[in-house]
């Protein structure tokens, strides 16, 4: 079975939440979602526009004086009902890519100062990302409550919470594998 391109659905996904232009759509994966979903504005825009001509976003132009002309974009009810058939599907296979690990795995001739460095960056970044999800986390217990995707939210940065611990506790033991075979190739 092909695959889905999926970057429609996190669009209208977002469009849920409330209207936006393709910009803003971008800063919400970034700020939100970037630990489970990216895009990017190259694919931001044309799939934007197939939806506009599908009729499941609608788009408005604003016109706000000393900048530039601001387009924004709703869920339609057909966008919603195509959104909520999709939810609905089984989910595809997950494709893991990591860069990472990529060049972890054919890094046998480079010096293991570089890895550890490398390592030591990931695992500095999760951390940042840790402290960033209990301010999320903290939001969803006071502030956003309320709202009905709140137990979603909380699953999700949940499931990230448990990714970025793993991946802390991963850095630091092949940092200290790494050391080890480092110290003993120098003997």
């Amino acid at each position: 079975m092909a695959k889905t391109n999926k970057t429609k659905f996190a669009l209208l996904g977002v469009l849920t939440l409330r209207p936006c232009s393709g910009y803003d759509i971008k800063k919400f994966c970034d700020n939100h979602l970037s630990h489970i979903w990216n895009e990017n504005y190259g694919h931001i825009y044309p799939v934007l526009k197939q939806m506009e001509i599908e009729g499941l976003v609608t788009k408005k132009t604003e016109h706000n004086e000393g900048r530039p002309y601001r387009n924004v974009y709703s869920i339609t009810e057909k966008g919603r009902a195509e959104l909520n058939d999709w939810l609905l599907l089984p989910v595809e296979p997950y494709s893991f890519r990591s860069e990472l690990l990529l060049k972890m795995f054919f890094a046998a001739d480079i010096p293991l100062s570089n890895l550890i460095e490398k390592l030591e960056k990931k695992k500095d970044n999760d951390q940042q990302i840790l402290e960033y999800h209990k301010i999320i986390e903290q939001m969803l217990k006071t502030r956003l409550k309320d709202r009905k995707e709140a137990p979603f939210w909380w699953a999700v940065l949940s499931y990230g919470r448990h990714s970025c611990n793993a991946t802390i506790a991963w850095c630091e033991e092949t940092i200290k594998y790494l050391q080890d075979l480092d110290q003993q190739q120098e003997l």
